[in-house]
């Protein structure tokens, strides 16, 4: 679970981003998404290696450039 103490004299905006912060950091929201809806072991592979070629194509790109 994340949790952030307040600091003497930070307002709430401050305390906000760094809960926000530690949030990403800690990929609750990914895997919530992940968890909920179940896919199949072999189309999961199948969108892994399809990520993997894109962002290998768009290095390749990026080094052309």
């Amino acid at each position: 679970m994340v949790s952030v103490q307040s600091n003497d004299n930070e307002s709430i905006d401050k305390m906000l981003k760094r809960f926000k912060k530690k949030y990403e950091r800690a990929g609750v929201l990914k895997e919530f998404r992940k968890k909920a809806y179940f896919v199949k072991p072999s189309i999961e592979g199948r969108l892994k290696r399809s990520r993997s070629k894109r962002r290998a194509q768009r290095a390749n790109e990026e080094r052309n450039s």
